[in-house]
């Protein structure tokens, strides 16, 4: 009962440093929509909780990071929020 415990607050935590981590962003990179190959998105949707879940290539609602000022310069990309 007790290690069922200690593991359980041991991946809340891991969970909770790994969903931090993608929300605070990467420096020197912008998200990018519309670009995404099926599996390579890189966070969660309204769709799905988690990166590497999306189904389709191309989804304007997946977004990868890219290094700053390359988004726009792929076709179909979208800087997410500009």
């Amino acid at each position: 009962m007790k290690r069922t415990i200690l593991m359980s607050a041991v991946l809340a935590s891991v969970f909770t440093l790994t969903a931090g981590n993608a929300l605070a962003g990467k420096p020197g990179f912008e998200k990018c929509t519309g670009i995404v190959k099926a599996g390579q998105n890189d966070c969660g949707t309204a769709k799905h909780a988690c990166g590497g879940q999306g189904t389709v290539d191309g989804d304007p609602a997946e977004w990868i990071y890219v290094p700053e000022g390359t988004c726009e310069k792929i076709v179909g990309g979208k800087v997410k929020g500009k």
